[in-house]
């Protein structure tokens, strides 16, 4: 690998997925302005995700349909003629 190219400041983080409110801490170099008091009593940033692994469909092994009207619109106009 390539010496100089990975960054050194990295810092304990939590994450929190917004769809489930599920969080965990990991170590990152993503900034934040929010903080969070986390279950060792210490505060972190906060870094907000739309999905993580405990909500894809993918690792939950459950399927999410997130754009049901739009199917059926499509399926009905699609079908509509005949």
């Amino acid at each position: 690998m390539k010496e100089g190219i990975h960054p050194k400041n990295y810092r304990f983080v939590v994450f929190k997925d917004m769809s489930n409110g599920d969080s965990f801490l990991s170590k990152s170099t993503a900034g934040s302005k929010e903080t969070v008091k986390w279950e060792d009593g210490n505060e972190y940033p906060l870094i907000k995700l739309e999905i993580s692994s405990t909500s894809h469909p993918f690792f939950t092994g459950k399927n999410v349909l997130v754009d049901t009207a739009g199917r059926i619109d499509k399926f009905k106009r699609k079908y509509a003629k005949k």
